[in-house]
C-alpha cells in the first residue's frame, strides 16, 4: 500500500489526499512543449505599443544625441495590431527633426541629389534664394530644408528616412562631414485651424491653417513658417556639435593644463600648442563667421513679412539659442586664455634653449681662441729658444 501523503511532509497541498494520485502529478510535470507554448501566447496589445519619447519638460534639458534615440527609430512588432501602426505614423507625422552632418553644405550639389532621387524643389514657389535653403518635398508629402550650415529639417518624415537621406545622399555635397558626431533635435508641431498665425505653445510649433481649404494660396503663407521655425530650429544641433567639440577639446587637453601645476614642463611642445590654437581658431570662426548661427535674423528673411522674424526668433528663445552662444563664446575665451599662457611658456622655454645654445657656442668659440693664443705663445717661445742657440 502506499504510503500516506502526510507521512513525511507539512505541505498542505500534498497532504490533501489520503491518496496516492498519478494523475495530479502528471498534470503538474506538462511537456516542455506545453510550457513553451505558453510563453508564446501573445501579450496584450496595450502593453507592447512602441512608444515616443515625451516633449521635454524643459529647455535646459535640451536632448542633444550622437544617433537617435532608440526607442525613436524602434521597428513595429509584426504582432501589433493595425490601430498600434496608425499611432506610430502619426507620431513621426507630428515631429519636426532636424540634424546636422557637416560644417557646410555645397548648395548646387544638394539640389542635383534631391532632383536624382525624385524630390520637388520649391513646390510652393517661396522663391527662397537657394544658397540661403533649399526646399523639397517627397518622402509621404513630408517637407525637407537644407540649409548651407550642414544642417537638414523634416517635417512629417520618419527618422529613419531623415537619417538615411542625410548620411548616405546629401552628404556627398558636405564639406566637412563629421558622421561620428550626429546632433539632433526634435519639436513637435500641430495645426490650428481657428487661427492665420502661427506661434509656438510650450515645445510645441502650432500651424495656423485657418482658410486652407478655401483657399490654397494659404499653403505658401504655412510653408514661409515651416521655413522660418526650421531656420530658428537648425540652429540648435550645430550648436551642439561645437559644444562637443569644445568639450573633446578641452578633455583632449586637460593633462596639459594641468601639467604646470606638477611642474612636469616636459610634455609641453610648441606643436600641440599651435595644433590647440588652429582648433581654437577653426572653432570661433564655425560660431561667429562663416554660420548663421548668430545672426539675429538670416539675410533671406529681410525682405519677406515680419512675422517670420517673430516666428524665428520664437524658436531660438524656446532652445535659448542666443544664452548657448553666450555660454560657448565665454568658454572658448577661457580656453583662450589659457593656450595663450601655454605659448608663452613654450616661447619662454625655447627662449630659453636658445640662450644655452648660445652661451655653449660662445663657450666654444672663448676655447679656440684660448688655443691659438697657447700656440701662438707656444710657437714664439719655441723660435726663441732655437735663435738663442
Amino acid at each position: 500500500m502506499p504510503r500516506r501523503r502526510d507521512f513525511f511532509t507539512s505541505n498542505h497541498l500534498l497532504s490533501t489526499s489520503d491518496k496516492y494520485d498519478d494523475s495530479a502529478i502528471h498534470a503538474r510535470a506538462r511537456p516542455v512543449d506545453d510550457v513553451q507554448a505558453t510563453f508564446r501566447q501573445p501579450l496584450p496589445t496595450s502593453s507592447n505599443v512602441a512608444k515616443r519619447k515625451p516633449a521635454r519638460a524643459s529647455v535646459a534639458k535640451i536632448v542633444r544625441l550622437a544617433k537617435p534615440p532608440a526607442n525613436r527609430i524602434r521597428p513595429i512588432a509584426k504582432t501589433q495590431a493595425s490601430e498600434e501602426i496608425g499611432l506610430a505614423e502619426k507620431d513621426y507625422r507630428n515631429t519636426i527633426s532636424a540634424i546636422c552632418v557637416a560644417q557646410s553644405f555645397d548648395m548646387e550639389k544638394v539640389q542635383e541629389i534631391l532632383r536624382f532621387h525624385g524630390f520637388e524643389l520649391d513646390p510652393d514657389l517661396t522663391d527662397f534664394d537657394s544658397e540661403a535653403v533649399v526646399h523639397a518635398r517627397g518622402v509621404n508629402n513630408g517637407d525637407l530644408f537644407v540649409f548651407p550650415s550642414g544642417t537638414v529639417v523634416s517635417w512629417a518624415v520618419p527618422a529613419e528616412t531623415l537619417e538615411t537621406l542625410a548620411t548616405k545622399q546629401l552628404i556627398r555635397a558636405a564639406e566637412f562631414p563629421h558622421l561620428k558626431q550626429l546632433e539632433w533635435e526634435d519639436l513637435e508641431f500641430t495645426t490650428d485651424q481657428t487661427r492665420e498665425t502661427s506661434y509656438m505653445r510650450g515645445e510645441t510649433v502650432v500651424l495656423g491653417t485657418k482658410g486652407l481649404d478655401h483657399d490654397p494660396s494659404s499653403q505658401l503663407d504655412i510653408t514661409l513658417a515651416k521655413i522660418a521655425f526650421s531656420s530658428g530650429l537648425a540652429r540648435s544641433p550645430k550648436l551642439a556639435v561645437l559644444e562637443n567639440n569644445l568639450f573633446e577639446f578641452f578633455q583632449g587637453a586637460k593633462t596639459i593644463f594641468n601639467s604646470p601645476e606638477g611642474g612636469a614642463h616636459e610634455r609641453l611642445t610648441s606643436r600641440f600648442v599651435l595644433k590647440k590654437t588652429g582648433e581654437l581658431l577653426s572653432l570661433r570662426a564655425q560660431l561667429n563667421h562663416y554660420s548663421d548661427i548668430t545672426d539675429q535674423l538670416p539675410d533671406m528673411f529681410w525682405d519677406s513679412e515680419s512675422r517670420l522674424e517673430d516666428y524665428y526668433n520664437q524658436v531660438g528663445s524656446r532652445l535659448d539659442v542666443r544664452a548657448r552662444i553666450a555660454d560657448l563664446n565665454r568658454k572658448i575665451d577661457y580656453a583662450h586664455e589659457n593656450v595663450s599662457v601655454l605659448r608663452e611658456m613654450t616661447s619662454e622655454k625655447h627662449g630659453t634653449r636658445l640662450e644655452w645654445i648660445i652661451i655653449l657656442l660662445i663657450s666654444v668659440e672663448v676655447l679656440f681662441e684660448l688655443r691659438r693664443v697657447y700656440k701662438e705663445e707656444f710657437m714664439e717661445k719655441d723660435s726663441n729658444s732655437h735663435k738663442d742657440v
